[in-house]
């Protein structure tokens, strides 16, 4: 099998672990399969580690009704990533949200993420 481009890469691990949120379970178990134990996620300033990006999960398990993700760039070289995309989230009260991403990660040698900072701003109509 031929190894993903950095775009399919992008939307599949995104795709995936969203699916997998939404869909319930143990979220721990989730986290783990996608981000390392170490993972730090800076986003807009605010940063994660794993409790905390185990904790953001509740609300968007309770409030997410179905997403999807437009790829626009990616870039992988060994364990960097490079990226921007869109994240159109369609939420249980009706209102969709948009939000462009601007992502530069460091993936374990699995594939998991271990590092990401992002940028990202509202493009919702």
């Amino acid at each position: 099998m031929s190894e993903l481009t950095a775009r399919e890469f992008v939307a599949d691990f995104f795709g995936s672990f969203t699916r997998e949120v939404v869909a319930g379970g143990d979220a721990a178990e989730v986290v783990d399969r996608y981000y390392t134990p170490d993972v730090e996620q800076i986003a807009d300033g605010v940063t994660l580690d794993r409790r905390r990006l185990i904790d953001h999960l509740r609300p968007i398990r309770k409030n997410l009704v179905a997403c999807s993700y437009d790829v626009h760039e990616a870039m992988r070289t060994g364990d960097r990533l490079a990226a921007r995309f869109t994240i159109h989230a369609e939420m249980r009260r009706g209102r969709t949200i948009s939000t462009e991403v601007y992502l530069f990660g460091e993936l374990a040698p699995d594939g998991r993420i271990r590092r990401t900072t992002q940028a990202t701003r509202d493009v919702s109509v």
